[in-house]
């Protein structure tokens, strides 16, 4: 019984990695639709381990929004991985991305 549920374990982490995967796969080709299409399956299969996969999801769902000019949206899912997962590698990554937003005149930081 062990067995099977490690089995099954390393199948469910397989078909996240997947959906990973085939999303920059999709996002290479100019696809969000099928990029946000495996972003929602990765999620839904690892709710259990959603904080180590999250922010890697969130940036990718960024740039997408990014490529489709819903640079609003972009600007909130990048300031989301900072507030949540400051010390990520995709917290610098969506840092860097909000940064290229406000040279383009796209994001414009609140002076609070």
């Amino acid at each position: 019984m062990l067995a099977l549920l490690a089995g099954l374990a390393g199948c469910a982490a397989q078909n996240h990695d997947a959906d990973i995967n085939n999303a920059y796969q999709a996002y290479a080709s100019d696809n969000c639709q099928q990029v946000y299409l495996h972003l929602s399956s990765a999620e839904r299969r690892t709710r259990y381990r959603a904080p180590q996969r999250q922010p890697e999801v969130s940036l990718l769902r960024g740039l997408c929004l990014e490529r489709q000019a819903l640079y609003l949206d972009a600007a909130n899912t990048y300031l989301f991985l900072q507030a949540h997962y400051p010390h990520s590698e995709y917290s610098y990554r969506a840092a860097a991305r909000l940064e290229t937003l406000r040279q383009l005149g796209y994001y414009q930081p609140s002076q609070d």
